[in-house]
Protein backbone atom coordinates (compact mmCIF):
# COMPACT_ATOMS: atom_id res chain seq x y z
CA UNK A 1 0.00 0.00 0.00
CA UNK A 2 2.83 2.39 0.91
CA UNK A 3 4.57 1.64 -2.39
CA UNK A 4 1.35 2.24 -4.34
CA UNK A 5 0.63 5.58 -2.63
CA UNK A 6 4.20 6.76 -3.13
CA UNK A 7 4.01 5.78 -6.79
CA UNK A 8 0.73 7.71 -7.16
CA UNK A 9 1.87 10.85 -5.33
CA UNK A 10 5.42 11.02 -6.65
CA UNK A 11 4.60 13.04 -9.81
CA UNK A 12 3.01 15.70 -7.61
CA UNK A 13 5.92 15.90 -5.20
CA UNK A 14 8.36 17.46 -7.70
CA UNK A 15 8.99 21.22 -7.88
CA UNK A 16 6.55 21.86 -10.70
CA UNK A 17 3.73 20.16 -8.85
CA UNK A 18 4.55 22.02 -5.68
CA UNK A 19 4.45 25.40 -7.46
CA UNK A 20 1.16 24.51 -9.10
CA UNK A 21 -0.31 23.55 -5.74
CA UNK A 22 0.87 26.85 -4.17
CA UNK A 23 -0.56 28.85 -7.09
CA UNK A 24 -3.96 27.20 -6.77
CA UNK A 25 -3.91 27.74 -3.02
CA UNK A 26 -3.08 31.43 -3.43
CA UNK A 27 -5.88 31.89 -5.99
CA UNK A 28 -8.38 30.24 -3.66
CA UNK A 29 -7.24 32.47 -0.79
CA UNK A 30 -7.44 35.53 -3.07
CA UNK A 31 -11.02 34.79 -4.13
CA UNK A 32 -12.04 34.10 -0.52
CA UNK A 33 -10.49 37.39 0.61
CA UNK A 34 -11.90 39.42 -2.30
CA UNK A 35 -15.33 37.83 -2.20
CA UNK A 36 -18.01 40.49 -2.25
CA UNK A 37 -20.16 40.93 0.85
CA UNK A 38 -23.90 40.27 0.54
CA UNK A 39 -25.80 42.86 -1.51
CA UNK A 40 -22.62 44.48 -2.86
CA UNK A 41 -23.03 46.48 -6.12
CA UNK A 42 -22.85 44.33 -9.28
CA UNK A 43 -20.29 44.70 -12.04
CA UNK A 44 -18.57 42.97 -14.94
CA UNK A 45 -16.51 39.83 -14.45
CA UNK A 46 -12.93 40.64 -13.52
CA UNK A 47 -9.64 38.85 -14.17
CA UNK A 48 -7.80 37.56 -11.09
CA UNK A 49 -5.30 40.14 -9.79
CA UNK A 50 -5.74 42.36 -12.89
CA UNK A 51 -9.43 43.17 -12.46
CA UNK A 52 -11.14 45.20 -15.20
CA UNK A 53 -8.31 47.66 -15.70
CA UNK A 54 -7.61 46.58 -19.29
CA UNK A 55 -11.25 46.52 -20.37
CA UNK A 56 -11.75 50.21 -19.57
CA UNK A 57 -11.50 52.33 -22.71
CA UNK A 58 -8.31 54.35 -22.23
CA UNK A 59 -9.22 57.25 -24.57
CA UNK A 60 -12.75 57.92 -23.29
CA UNK A 61 -13.13 56.14 -19.91
CA UNK A 62 -16.01 58.40 -18.81
CA UNK A 63 -18.07 57.32 -21.83
CA UNK A 64 -17.33 53.64 -21.15
CA UNK A 65 -18.36 54.01 -17.49
CA UNK A 66 -21.53 55.90 -18.43
CA UNK A 67 -22.52 53.03 -20.74
CA UNK A 68 -21.76 50.51 -17.99
CA UNK A 69 -24.46 52.17 -15.89
CA UNK A 70 -27.01 51.23 -18.57
CA UNK A 71 -26.03 47.58 -18.09
CA UNK A 72 -25.45 47.26 -14.34
CA UNK A 73 -27.46 50.18 -12.91
CA UNK A 74 -26.65 53.54 -11.37
CA UNK A 75 -24.42 51.96 -8.70
CA UNK A 76 -21.94 49.34 -9.91
CA UNK A 77 -18.45 48.07 -9.13
CA UNK A 78 -15.31 47.99 -11.28
CA UNK A 79 -12.13 46.26 -10.10
CA UNK A 80 -8.94 48.19 -10.79
CA UNK A 81 -6.16 45.72 -10.07
CA UNK A 82 -6.60 44.64 -6.46
CA UNK A 83 -8.93 47.54 -5.61
CA UNK A 84 -12.71 47.69 -5.85
CA UNK A 85 -14.22 51.02 -6.92
CA UNK A 86 -17.95 51.70 -6.79
CA UNK A 87 -19.09 54.10 -9.54
CA UNK A 88 -22.17 56.25 -9.06
CA UNK A 89 -24.06 57.57 -12.10
CA UNK A 90 -26.97 59.90 -12.81
CA UNK A 91 -27.98 63.12 -11.08
CA UNK A 92 -30.24 61.61 -8.44
CA UNK A 93 -27.78 58.95 -7.29
CA UNK A 94 -24.76 61.30 -7.40
CA UNK A 95 -26.73 63.80 -5.31
CA UNK A 96 -27.54 61.04 -2.84
CA UNK A 97 -23.84 60.20 -2.46
CA UNK A 98 -22.25 63.66 -2.47
CA UNK A 99 -24.94 65.77 -0.81
CA UNK A 100 -27.46 63.69 1.13
CA UNK A 101 -24.81 61.30 2.46
CA UNK A 102 -21.96 63.82 2.37
CA UNK A 103 -20.53 62.73 5.74
CA UNK A 104 -20.50 59.07 4.69
CA UNK A 105 -18.43 59.74 1.55
CA UNK A 106 -16.11 62.56 2.61
CA UNK A 107 -12.90 60.56 3.12
CA UNK A 108 -10.22 59.90 0.49
CA UNK A 109 -8.94 56.36 -0.19
CA UNK A 110 -5.28 55.52 0.16
CA UNK A 111 -3.31 56.05 -3.08
CA UNK A 112 0.24 54.86 -3.68
CA UNK A 113 0.74 57.48 -6.39
CA UNK A 114 -0.49 60.34 -4.17
CA UNK A 115 1.63 59.08 -1.28
CA UNK A 116 4.71 59.19 -3.49
CA UNK A 117 3.88 62.65 -4.87
CA UNK A 118 3.37 64.09 -1.40
CA UNK A 119 6.33 62.28 0.13
CA UNK A 120 4.30 60.74 2.95
CA UNK A 121 2.43 63.95 3.82
CA UNK A 122 -0.75 62.78 2.09
CA UNK A 123 -1.63 60.45 4.95
CA UNK A 124 -1.46 63.28 7.43
CA UNK A 125 -3.45 65.59 5.18
CA UNK A 126 -6.31 63.07 5.10
CA UNK A 127 -6.77 63.16 8.88
CA UNK A 128 -10.21 64.82 9.25
CA UNK A 129 -9.04 67.65 11.51
CA UNK A 130 -6.09 68.44 9.25
CA UNK A 131 -7.73 68.47 5.81
CA UNK A 132 -10.75 70.38 7.12
CA UNK A 133 -8.50 73.00 8.71
CA UNK A 134 -6.42 73.30 5.55
CA UNK A 135 -9.54 73.56 3.39
CA UNK A 136 -11.01 76.32 5.58
CA UNK A 137 -7.68 78.15 5.48
CA UNK A 138 -7.46 77.92 1.66
CA UNK A 139 -11.06 79.12 1.25
CA UNK A 140 -10.40 82.05 3.59
CA UNK A 141 -7.31 83.00 1.56
CA UNK A 142 -9.26 82.84 -1.70
CA UNK A 143 -11.84 85.19 -0.19
CA UNK A 144 -9.24 87.51 1.37
CA UNK A 145 -6.94 87.82 -1.64
CA UNK A 146 -9.51 87.00 -4.30
CA UNK A 147 -13.28 87.30 -4.09
CA UNK A 148 -13.47 89.75 -1.18
CA UNK A 149 -11.08 92.20 -2.81
CA UNK A 150 -12.33 94.45 -5.58
CA UNK A 151 -8.65 94.58 -6.52
CA UNK A 152 -8.89 90.96 -7.71
CA UNK A 153 -11.65 91.91 -10.13
CA UNK A 154 -9.43 94.71 -11.37
CA UNK A 155 -6.51 92.26 -11.49
CA UNK A 156 -8.47 89.87 -13.71
CA UNK A 157 -9.50 92.73 -16.01
CA UNK A 158 -5.86 93.84 -16.17
CA UNK A 159 -4.86 90.29 -17.12
CA UNK A 160 -7.59 90.34 -19.75
CA UNK A 161 -5.88 93.40 -21.24
CA UNK A 162 -2.53 91.57 -21.37
CA UNK A 163 -4.27 88.62 -23.05
CA UNK A 164 -5.93 90.88 -25.63
CA UNK A 165 -2.62 92.56 -26.43
CA UNK A 166 -0.88 89.20 -26.83
CA UNK A 167 -3.60 88.03 -29.22
CA UNK A 168 -3.42 91.24 -31.25
CA UNK A 169 0.31 90.63 -31.80
CA UNK A 170 -0.62 87.62 -33.95
CA UNK A 171 -1.51 90.20 -36.66
CA UNK A 172 -4.42 88.27 -38.06
CA UNK A 173 -2.45 85.08 -38.66
CA UNK A 174 -3.76 81.70 -37.42
CA UNK A 175 -2.42 80.83 -33.97
CA UNK A 176 -2.82 78.31 -31.17
CA UNK A 177 -4.66 80.13 -28.32
CA UNK A 178 -3.91 77.50 -25.66
CA UNK A 179 -0.61 78.86 -24.37
CA UNK A 180 -1.96 82.41 -24.14
CA UNK A 181 -5.05 81.27 -22.22
CA UNK A 182 -2.86 79.19 -19.90
CA UNK A 183 -0.65 82.21 -19.24
CA UNK A 184 -3.55 84.50 -18.40
CA UNK A 185 -5.45 82.10 -16.14
CA UNK A 186 -2.34 80.91 -14.28
CA UNK A 187 -1.41 84.52 -13.52
CA UNK A 188 -4.61 84.92 -11.50
CA UNK A 189 -3.69 82.12 -9.10
CA UNK A 190 -0.11 83.49 -9.08
CA UNK A 191 -1.46 86.81 -7.77
CA UNK A 192 -3.19 85.00 -4.91
CA UNK A 193 -0.42 82.53 -4.03
CA UNK A 194 2.75 84.51 -4.94
CA UNK A 195 1.40 88.05 -4.78
CA UNK A 196 2.52 88.84 -8.32
CA UNK A 197 1.95 88.06 -11.98
CA UNK A 198 4.54 86.81 -14.49
CA UNK A 199 5.34 88.13 -17.92
CA UNK A 200 4.26 85.67 -20.61
CA UNK A 201 7.87 85.40 -21.80
CA UNK A 202 9.23 84.42 -18.35
CA UNK A 203 11.02 81.09 -18.86
CA UNK A 204 10.50 79.81 -15.31
CA UNK A 205 6.78 80.62 -15.60
CA UNK A 206 6.58 78.68 -18.87
CA UNK A 207 8.35 75.67 -17.32
CA UNK A 208 5.84 75.69 -14.48
CA UNK A 209 2.89 75.78 -16.88
CA UNK A 210 4.33 72.95 -18.98
CA UNK A 211 4.79 70.79 -15.88
CA UNK A 212 1.23 71.60 -14.71
CA UNK A 213 -0.23 70.56 -18.07
CA UNK A 214 1.73 67.31 -18.16
CA UNK A 215 0.83 66.44 -14.55
CA UNK A 216 -2.86 67.09 -15.15
CA UNK A 217 -2.82 64.74 -18.14
CA UNK A 218 -0.79 61.92 -16.59
CA UNK A 219 -2.64 61.92 -13.24
CA UNK A 220 -5.85 61.05 -15.06
CA UNK A 221 -4.35 58.59 -17.54
CA UNK A 222 -4.32 54.79 -17.57
CA UNK A 223 -0.74 55.00 -16.28
CA UNK A 224 -1.90 56.47 -12.99
CA UNK A 225 -4.48 53.67 -12.64
CA UNK A 226 -1.79 51.09 -13.30
CA UNK A 227 0.50 52.67 -10.73
CA UNK A 228 -2.16 52.55 -8.01
CA UNK A 229 -3.16 49.02 -9.01
CA UNK A 230 0.39 47.63 -9.04
CA UNK A 231 2.59 50.10 -7.11
CA UNK A 232 5.41 47.68 -6.24
CA UNK A 233 5.81 46.71 -9.91
CA UNK A 234 5.22 50.12 -11.55
CA UNK A 235 7.67 51.81 -9.20
CA UNK A 236 10.45 49.78 -10.80
CA UNK A 237 9.30 49.98 -14.42
CA UNK A 238 10.08 52.74 -16.95
CA UNK A 239 7.15 54.51 -18.56
CA UNK A 240 5.15 57.76 -18.78
CA UNK A 241 3.97 57.37 -15.18
CA UNK A 242 7.42 58.44 -14.00
CA UNK A 243 6.80 61.82 -15.63
CA UNK A 244 4.21 62.56 -12.94
CA UNK A 245 6.87 62.59 -10.26
CA UNK A 246 9.45 64.43 -12.37
CA UNK A 247 7.03 67.26 -13.15
CA UNK A 248 5.92 67.38 -9.52
CA UNK A 249 9.52 67.84 -8.35
CA UNK A 250 10.09 70.58 -10.92
CA UNK A 251 6.98 72.46 -9.77
CA UNK A 252 7.82 72.00 -6.13
CA UNK A 253 11.32 73.43 -6.72
CA UNK A 254 9.86 76.56 -8.37
CA UNK A 255 7.36 77.03 -5.54
CA UNK A 256 10.07 76.60 -2.89
CA UNK A 257 12.10 79.39 -4.51
CA UNK A 258 9.09 81.67 -4.11
CA UNK A 259 8.68 80.55 -0.48
CA UNK A 260 12.30 81.49 0.26
CA UNK A 261 11.74 84.90 -1.32
CA UNK A 262 8.67 85.40 0.87
CA UNK A 263 10.56 84.42 4.02
CA UNK A 264 13.12 87.17 3.39
CA UNK A 265 10.46 89.87 2.92
CA UNK A 266 7.79 88.64 5.36
CA UNK A 267 5.92 91.31 7.32
CA UNK A 268 3.75 89.48 9.92
CA UNK A 269 1.55 92.55 10.32
CA UNK A 270 0.80 92.87 6.62
CA UNK A 271 0.56 89.54 4.71
CA UNK A 272 0.35 90.05 0.98
CA UNK A 273 -0.71 86.61 -0.27
CA UNK A 274 -1.35 82.95 0.53
CA UNK A 275 2.31 82.09 1.21
CA UNK A 276 2.76 85.01 3.63
CA UNK A 277 -0.32 84.02 5.60
CA UNK A 278 0.67 80.36 5.70
CA UNK A 279 4.15 81.23 7.02
CA UNK A 280 2.58 83.39 9.74
CA UNK A 281 0.24 80.52 10.71
CA UNK A 282 3.25 78.20 10.83
CA UNK A 283 4.96 80.41 13.41
CA UNK A 284 1.83 80.61 15.54
CA UNK A 285 1.02 76.89 15.30
CA UNK A 286 4.38 75.48 16.42
CA UNK A 287 3.07 71.93 16.92
CA UNK A 288 2.20 71.61 13.23
CA UNK A 289 -0.87 69.56 14.14
CA UNK A 290 -3.00 71.29 11.48
CA UNK A 291 -0.54 70.86 8.63
CA UNK A 292 1.01 74.34 8.94
CA UNK A 293 4.59 73.35 8.30
CA UNK A 294 6.90 74.40 5.50
CA UNK A 295 7.09 70.89 4.06
CA UNK A 296 3.34 71.03 3.46
CA UNK A 297 3.23 74.60 2.11
CA UNK A 298 4.73 73.80 -1.30
CA UNK A 299 2.31 70.88 -1.72
CA UNK A 300 -0.69 73.06 -0.79
CA UNK A 301 0.44 75.64 -3.36
CA UNK A 302 0.76 72.85 -5.93
CA UNK A 303 -2.84 71.76 -5.23
CA UNK A 304 -4.07 75.32 -5.72
CA UNK A 305 -2.26 75.63 -9.06
CA UNK A 306 -3.55 72.30 -10.36
CA UNK A 307 -7.14 73.06 -9.34
CA UNK A 308 -7.10 76.80 -10.02
CA UNK A 309 -5.51 77.10 -13.45
CA UNK A 310 -5.96 73.93 -15.53
CA UNK A 311 -9.76 73.76 -15.24
CA UNK A 312 -10.49 77.42 -16.02
CA UNK A 313 -8.07 77.51 -18.95
CA UNK A 314 -9.60 74.33 -20.42
CA UNK A 315 -13.09 75.84 -20.11
CA UNK A 316 -12.05 78.91 -22.08
CA UNK A 317 -10.48 76.68 -24.74
CA UNK A 318 -13.73 74.73 -25.10
CA UNK A 319 -15.56 78.07 -25.20
CA UNK A 320 -13.64 79.10 -28.32
CA UNK A 321 -14.35 75.76 -29.97
CA UNK A 322 -18.08 75.73 -29.30
CA UNK A 323 -18.61 79.35 -30.32
CA UNK A 324 -16.57 78.95 -33.50
CA UNK A 325 -18.73 75.92 -34.33
CA UNK A 326 -21.85 78.00 -33.52
CA UNK A 327 -21.12 81.46 -35.02
CA UNK A 328 -24.72 82.60 -34.57
CA UNK A 329 -24.34 82.11 -30.81
CA UNK A 330 -20.99 83.91 -30.88
CA UNK A 331 -22.58 86.91 -32.62
CA UNK A 332 -25.50 86.83 -30.19
CA UNK A 333 -23.09 86.94 -27.26
CA UNK A 334 -20.66 89.53 -28.52
CA UNK A 335 -22.66 92.04 -30.51
CA UNK A 336 -26.29 91.58 -31.42
CA UNK A 337 -27.81 91.57 -27.96
CA UNK A 338 -26.46 92.42 -24.55
CA UNK A 339 -22.76 93.27 -24.51
CA UNK A 340 -22.98 96.33 -26.78
CA UNK A 341 -26.06 97.63 -24.96
CA UNK A 342 -24.81 96.97 -21.44
CA UNK A 343 -21.04 97.42 -21.65
CA UNK A 344 -20.00 98.65 -25.08
CA UNK A 345 -16.66 97.95 -26.69
CA UNK A 346 -14.39 100.12 -24.55
CA UNK A 347 -15.40 99.79 -20.88
CA UNK A 348 -13.97 96.73 -19.07
CA UNK A 349 -16.67 94.37 -17.78
CA UNK A 350 -17.43 93.96 -14.08
CA UNK A 351 -19.27 91.30 -12.11
CA UNK A 352 -22.06 93.84 -11.62
CA UNK A 353 -22.84 93.39 -15.34
CA UNK A 354 -23.65 89.71 -14.91
CA UNK A 355 -27.38 90.01 -14.03
CA UNK A 356 -27.85 92.13 -17.17
CA UNK A 357 -26.28 89.50 -19.44
CA UNK A 358 -28.52 86.42 -19.02
CA UNK A 359 -27.87 85.00 -22.50
CA UNK A 360 -24.10 85.32 -22.19
CA UNK A 361 -24.27 83.81 -18.69
CA UNK A 362 -26.26 80.88 -20.11
CA UNK A 363 -23.66 80.38 -22.86
CA UNK A 364 -20.83 80.25 -20.29
CA UNK A 365 -22.73 77.64 -18.27
CA UNK A 366 -23.43 75.58 -21.38
CA UNK A 367 -19.74 75.67 -22.27
CA UNK A 368 -18.97 74.27 -18.83
CA UNK A 369 -21.60 71.56 -19.25
CA UNK A 370 -20.57 70.47 -22.73
CA UNK A 371 -16.86 71.03 -22.09
CA UNK A 372 -17.14 68.57 -19.18
CA UNK A 373 -13.72 69.59 -17.86
CA UNK A 374 -13.54 67.02 -15.03
CA UNK A 375 -15.39 63.98 -16.45
CA UNK A 376 -14.82 61.82 -13.36
CA UNK A 377 -14.89 63.22 -9.86
CA UNK A 378 -12.08 62.69 -7.36
CA UNK A 379 -12.15 59.37 -5.52
CA UNK A 380 -13.98 59.22 -2.19
CA UNK A 381 -13.98 56.48 0.45
CA UNK A 382 -16.86 55.27 2.60
CA UNK A 383 -16.26 56.59 6.12
CA UNK A 384 -18.44 53.81 7.57
CA UNK A 385 -20.63 50.92 6.48
CA UNK A 386 -23.56 52.39 4.60
CA UNK A 387 -26.07 51.73 1.80
CA UNK A 388 -26.36 53.52 -1.54
CA UNK A 389 -29.03 52.83 -4.11
CA UNK A 390 -30.10 49.81 -2.08
CA UNK A 391 -26.59 48.28 -2.12
CA UNK A 392 -24.27 47.70 0.81
CA UNK A 393 -21.05 49.77 0.75
CA UNK A 394 -18.51 48.58 3.35
CA UNK A 395 -16.33 51.06 5.22
CA UNK A 396 -13.18 52.00 3.25
CA UNK A 397 -14.65 51.18 -0.18
CA UNK A 398 -13.53 53.59 -2.92
CA UNK A 399 -16.43 55.50 -4.49
CA UNK A 400 -16.35 57.71 -7.58
CA UNK A 401 -19.14 59.93 -8.88
CA UNK A 402 -19.35 60.02 -12.68
CA UNK A 403 -19.93 63.74 -13.34
CA UNK A 404 -20.32 63.08 -17.07
CA UNK A 405 -23.45 61.06 -16.33
CA UNK A 406 -24.87 64.10 -14.48
CA UNK A 407 -24.02 66.79 -17.04
CA UNK A 408 -25.51 64.62 -19.82
CA UNK A 409 -28.36 63.05 -17.85
CA UNK A 410 -31.27 62.62 -20.29
CA UNK A 411 -33.79 63.11 -17.49
CA UNK A 412 -32.35 66.53 -16.57
CA UNK A 413 -31.46 68.15 -19.92
CA UNK A 414 -33.74 68.58 -22.93
CA UNK A 415 -30.99 68.10 -25.50
CA UNK A 416 -28.07 66.68 -23.48
CA UNK A 417 -25.78 66.02 -26.47
CA UNK A 418 -26.34 69.37 -28.19
CA UNK A 419 -24.78 72.74 -27.38
CA UNK A 420 -27.88 74.62 -26.30
CA UNK A 421 -27.74 77.75 -24.05
CA UNK A 422 -31.53 77.49 -23.67
CA UNK A 423 -30.85 74.85 -21.01
CA UNK A 424 -30.18 77.79 -18.69
CA UNK A 425 -32.91 80.19 -19.86
CA UNK A 426 -36.60 80.33 -19.00
CA UNK A 427 -39.44 81.30 -21.33
CA UNK A 428 -38.79 85.01 -20.64
CA UNK A 429 -35.10 84.71 -21.54
CA UNK A 430 -33.93 85.06 -17.95
CA UNK A 431 -31.08 82.97 -16.59
CA UNK A 432 -32.02 79.95 -14.48
CA UNK A 433 -29.61 77.73 -12.57
CA UNK A 434 -30.04 73.96 -12.83
CA UNK A 435 -29.47 71.63 -9.88
CA UNK A 436 -27.85 69.05 -12.13
CA UNK A 437 -25.15 71.54 -13.19
CA UNK A 438 -22.17 70.02 -11.34
CA UNK A 439 -18.90 70.94 -13.11
CA UNK A 440 -17.43 71.81 -9.69
CA UNK A 441 -18.76 68.64 -8.02
CA UNK A 442 -20.86 68.99 -4.84
CA UNK A 443 -20.84 68.36 -1.11
CA UNK A 444 -18.02 68.82 1.38
CA UNK A 445 -15.30 68.04 -1.16
CA UNK A 446 -16.63 70.36 -3.88
CA UNK A 447 -14.12 72.62 -5.65
CA UNK A 448 -13.12 75.28 -3.11
CA UNK A 449 -12.21 77.73 -5.89
CA UNK A 450 -15.65 77.68 -7.53
CA UNK A 451 -16.40 81.34 -6.76
CA UNK A 452 -13.07 82.53 -8.15
CA UNK A 453 -13.42 80.31 -11.23
CA UNK A 454 -16.87 81.77 -11.97
CA UNK A 455 -15.48 85.30 -11.74
CA UNK A 456 -12.56 84.46 -14.03
CA UNK A 457 -14.73 82.72 -16.62
CA UNK A 458 -17.20 85.59 -16.80
CA UNK A 459 -14.62 88.39 -17.04
CA UNK A 460 -12.27 86.59 -19.45
CA UNK A 461 -15.15 85.46 -21.65
CA UNK A 462 -16.76 88.90 -21.85
CA UNK A 463 -13.41 90.61 -22.47
CA UNK A 464 -12.53 88.29 -25.35
CA UNK A 465 -15.87 88.38 -27.14
CA UNK A 466 -16.38 92.06 -26.39
CA UNK A 467 -13.39 92.86 -28.60
CA UNK A 468 -12.80 89.90 -30.92
CA UNK A 469 -14.60 87.54 -33.22
CA UNK A 470 -13.03 84.10 -33.60
CA UNK A 471 -12.99 81.72 -36.57
CA UNK A 472 -10.80 78.82 -37.66
CA UNK A 473 -8.88 77.59 -40.70
CA UNK A 474 -10.75 76.99 -43.94
CA UNK A 475 -11.93 73.39 -44.07
CA UNK A 476 -10.82 72.63 -40.50
CA UNK A 477 -13.27 70.67 -38.39
CA UNK A 478 -12.91 71.35 -34.68
CA UNK A 479 -13.23 68.19 -32.64
CA UNK A 480 -15.41 68.06 -29.52
CA UNK A 481 -14.13 64.64 -28.43
CA UNK A 482 -11.20 65.75 -26.27
CA UNK A 483 -8.13 64.16 -24.68
CA UNK A 484 -8.77 62.63 -21.28
CA UNK A 485 -6.47 63.08 -18.31
CA UNK A 486 -7.36 64.51 -14.91
CA UNK A 487 -9.06 67.16 -17.05
CA UNK A 488 -10.61 66.95 -20.52
CA UNK A 489 -8.44 68.79 -23.04
CA UNK A 490 -9.36 69.86 -26.60
CA UNK A 491 -7.30 68.49 -29.46
CA UNK A 492 -4.85 71.11 -30.80
CA UNK A 493 -6.57 73.79 -32.89
CA UNK A 494 -5.83 77.19 -34.37
CA UNK A 495 -7.95 80.33 -34.59
CA UNK A 496 -8.16 83.60 -36.45
CA UNK A 497 -9.36 86.66 -34.63
CA UNK A 498 -10.78 89.88 -36.00
CA UNK A 499 -11.70 93.17 -34.39
CA UNK A 500 -13.05 96.47 -35.71
CA UNK A 501 -9.81 98.49 -35.45
CA UNK A 502 -8.10 95.95 -37.69
CA UNK A 503 -10.76 95.34 -40.33
CA UNK A 504 -8.80 97.09 -43.08
CA UNK A 505 -5.81 94.80 -42.54
CA UNK A 506 -8.00 91.69 -42.61
CA UNK A 507 -9.82 92.56 -45.82
CA UNK A 508 -6.62 92.06 -47.81
CA UNK A 509 -5.93 88.63 -46.31
CA UNK A 510 -6.42 85.78 -48.82
CA UNK A 511 -8.52 83.72 -46.36
CA UNK A 512 -11.99 83.49 -47.91
CA UNK A 513 -13.67 82.12 -44.76
CA UNK A 514 -12.16 85.03 -42.85
CA UNK A 515 -13.75 87.52 -45.26
CA UNK A 516 -17.11 85.84 -44.86
CA UNK A 517 -16.71 85.98 -41.12
CA UNK A 518 -15.81 89.66 -41.27
CA UNK A 519 -19.01 90.32 -43.19
CA UNK A 520 -20.96 88.69 -40.39
CA UNK A 521 -18.93 90.69 -37.86
CA UNK A 522 -19.43 94.01 -39.60
CA UNK A 523 -23.09 93.28 -40.18
CA UNK A 524 -23.55 92.51 -36.51
CA UNK A 525 -21.82 95.77 -35.61
CA UNK A 526 -24.14 97.79 -37.87
CA UNK A 527 -27.12 95.97 -36.40
CA UNK A 528 -25.93 96.84 -32.91
CA UNK A 529 -26.08 100.50 -34.01
CA UNK A 530 -29.75 99.83 -34.83
CA UNK A 531 -29.36 100.30 -38.56
CA UNK A 532 -32.84 99.03 -39.40
CA UNK A 533 -32.31 99.47 -43.13
CA UNK A 534 -29.38 97.05 -42.96
CA UNK A 535 -31.51 94.67 -40.92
Amino acid sequence: VYFTMRQFLFPWLNLRGFLLFISILLLVMYFLKKRDPPNFPPGPLALPLLGNIFSIEAKQPHIYLTKMADVYGKVFCIRLGRHKTVFVSGWKMVKEALVTQADNFVDRPDSSMVNRIYGGNSGKSQVPGVWRRQRRFAMAMLRTFGLARSSMERGICEECRHLQEAMEKENGEPFDPVSLLNNAVANIICQIVFGKRFDYSDQNFQRMLKSLTEMAYLEGSIWALLYDAFPALMKRLPGPHNGIFCHCKSLEASIRREIERHKLNLDPSNPQDYIDTFLIEEKQNTRGDHGFEEGNLALCCLDLFLAGSETTSKTLQWGLIYLIKNPHIQRECSHETKIDRVIGQTRPPTMADRPNLPYTDAVIHEIQRMGNIVPLNGLRAAAKDTTLGGYFIPKGTSVMANLTSVLFDKTEWETPDTFNPAHFLNAEGKFVRKEAFLPFSAGKRACLGEGLARMELFLFFISLFQKFCFSTLHGAELSTEGIIGATRTPFPFKVYLSCLPYISSFIHKPHIPQKKFLCCYFGSYLFSLKDTAFK
